[in-house]
């Protein structure tokens, strides 16, 4: 229950502009309280008076900070005043567990007034029945404009595009076009560029906003238009969408259909969705724990993780074989057994650092046929390097340890060896994969510590057995 105190904090707060986040980013204890304590009371009021105007991604973040319980009954307290957008900016997890329990008359409400983008990011986590009847409250345009987007592949330029855009005719005059602009309410809230169409909607050029501006009012359109910069096709990945925004610096891009009409307009705003999305996804492929999200239940997240870990199991055991093939050198000589983990621990990390900033590389196009071999020959000269110098501070360790000088050359040769395998491992076992077609992201870990593992054990106890048995 709302208490008297509480309501007159909360009201106070608000008039002085409560700060939802504390110094350190967090949602403010108080803030979480009062919210709380409103949805608990079923104080409708308290809760659209405060909660109905924060921020999409401060509620995002909100809702992603409660309960699973108390997510519905704060939703359903904001009512008609509860921002969908919010739902673009948290867990795909808690998106498809808020929607479920939402009816379709709601969702269908809050999806008219969305950006067309932002509706097709949440329409596509919907089961097609559900789609369809949220889809079928919709007026036939917008409707329409979904569908069409529904339909490109899925992580393409298509699916992300803003259906919503600015398209003129070439003698249209700049007059003409801002008060277009200024009239029709149907267009965009935001937008940079004016695109130029013919009557089928094939796109001809381009013009950016303050040109228009600059312009005198007589001046046709098709003076001052210029070729569109980069236009995306729909079926293009986003990945690739998002290369092209970082290369050439863009605000925003047409999108066309297959056949040449301007179908959309991708933003930049979009294209940095993407980027952390896919930076995201490399890193958590590079750990081996596939998409998985901090919202994930316990059975969700082992089934991410267990199956790179038995594929981990089974290098592992790889890795044992080659020890057990010199166990009568290990018997012998406990200094080995001692020693032999230290070099295949620093062949592993030296592997990992190549092939992380191998994968980020071939993730951003930075790393191609052109410049492979350079890179390879880069990685190469490092390894060698690398383990000269490890070899030398861990052999005079070794030899001062143990007091045998032998022990020192031994391992300091192992280091060389196997940092070199390490850094060639670590770049050409992603370029392979990547030119077989696989993700390498995602098998390049287990592999690559696999290789380090198995030639560290081999090259120093295959070195300590052949010494010592001369």
């Amino acid at each position: 229950m709302v208490t008297t105190q509480t309501r007159r904090t909360f009201e106070r707060s608000s008039s002085e502009n409560f700060a939802i986040y504390d110094q350190d980013g967090n949602i403010r204890s108080d803030f979480m309280a009062l919210v709380l304590d409103a949805v608990e009371g079923k104080d409708q009021h308290l809760v659209q008076s405060r909660v109905a105007s924060l921020h999409e991604t401060e509620l995002g973040h909100l809702l992603e900070s409660i309960e699973p319980a108390q997510r519905s009954p704060l939703i359903e307290l904001l009512g008609d005043q509860f921002d969908m957008t919010a739902l673009t900016h948290i867990d795909d997890a808690i998106r498809r567990e808020i929607i479920e329990v939402m009816p379709n008359r709601q969702i269908a409400a809050g999806i008219g007034r969305l950006e067309s983008d932002d509706a097709v990011y949440i329409l596509e986590d919907l089961r097609r029945e559900d789609r369809d009847d949220i889809l079928s409250q919709l007026p036939f345009t917008e409707r329409v404009r979904l569908r069409r987007s529904l339909e490109y592949p899925e992580s393409s330029a298509g699916r992300r595009m803003q259906t919503e855009f600015v398209a003129v005719p070439p003698f249209w005059t700049v007059g003409q076009t801002i008060d277009y602009i200024q009239e029709d309410d149907r267009l965009p809230d935001s937008f940079t560029q004016v695109f130029v169409v013919d009557p089928t909607f094939k796109l001809l050029g381009s013009v950016d906003l303050d040109q228009i501006l600059r312009a005198k009012r007589p001046l046709k359109i098709q003076e001052i238009m210029r070729d569109t910069a980069h236009p995306i096709p729909a079926q293009m990945d986003q990945e690739e969408a998002a290369h092209l925004f970082e290369q050439y610096d863009l605000l925003s891009a047409a999108v066309l259909d297959e056949n040449g009409r301007l179908v959309g307009v991708l933003t930049i705003d979009d294209v940095v969705d993407v980027i952390n999305e896919e930076a995201d996804e490399d890193i958590k492929r590079l750990g081996g724990v596939g998409n998985e999200e901090l919202s994930d239940n316990i059975f969700s997240t082992v089934r991410s993780r267990i199956l790179w870990l038995l594929v981990n199991l089974g290098t592992a055991l790889i890795s044992a074989n080659v020890i057990r093939l010199f166990d009568q050198s290990i018997e012998k000589m406990i200094a080995l057994a001692v020693l032999m983990p230290i070099v295949a621990s620093m062949g592993g990390n030296a592997g990992t650092q190549t092939m992380t900033v191998t994968v980020r590389a071939l993730a951003t196009g930075d790393l191609d046929i052109y410049n492979a071999a350079r890179i390879i020959r880069r990685e190469a000269g490092v390894g060698i390097i690398n383990g000269g110098l490890l070899a030398v501070v861990m052999g005079a360790i070794a030899s001062v340890w143990f007091g045998d000088p032998q022990l020192g050359y031994l391992i300091g040769a192992a280091m060389i060896i196997n940092l070199f395998a390490a850094a060639l491992a670590g770049i050409l076992l992603p370029l392979s994969l990547d030119k077989l077609g696989a993700d390498p992201a995602i098998a390049s870990s287990v592999f690559v510590t696999t290789v380090t593992d198995c030639v560290g054990f081999f090259a120093f106890l295959g070195l300590a057995t052949w010494w010592f048995n001369l």
